[in-house]
């Protein structure tokens, strides 16, 4: 199975945070799925980071780094996902939440996340 994790999922995984649950914690760990990361994601953080909004014990060295030595892989934007950005109602503002949903849509992919808003889109939610 494809998948792709919202940013939250992301560093829950990467902190050992006991808010990911174990279905999610499974998800990632299962090699048999593709783990898709959005770029979106690296760019939140990187943006979180640099204005004192995250603290994680990682850098974004570290978290680029971490995701290029494990089985998940970086999902590009595309085009086509920020032009479908565009087209999304305001249920969520969040910028980089509404490129990854626009990522879901027009790649047909589901997303791992636990924010409700996300349903509001009708995407598939894991």
């Amino acid at each position: 199975m494809r998948v792709l994790i919202d940013t939250h999922i992301l560093i829950w995984h990467l902190e050992d945070d006991p808010h990911l649950s174990l279905a999610s914690s499974e998800i990632i760990a299962d090699l048999d799925n593709e783990v898709l990361i959005s770029i979106a994601s690296l760019w939140e953080i990187a943006i979180k980071l640099s204005k004192g909004k995250l603290a994680i014990s990682k850098s974004i060295n570290d978290v680029v780094g971490h995701i290029q030595g494990s089985t998940s892989l970086l999902f590009a934007i595309a085009p086509e996902h920020l032009i479908h950005v565009a087209s999304l109602p305001f249920h969520h503002k969040d910028p980089f939440d509404r490129l990854i949903i626009a990522q879901s849509l027009v790649e047909n992919i589901p997303i791992l996340t636990a924010d409700s808003n996300f349903s509001q889109y009708g995407v598939e939610l894991l």
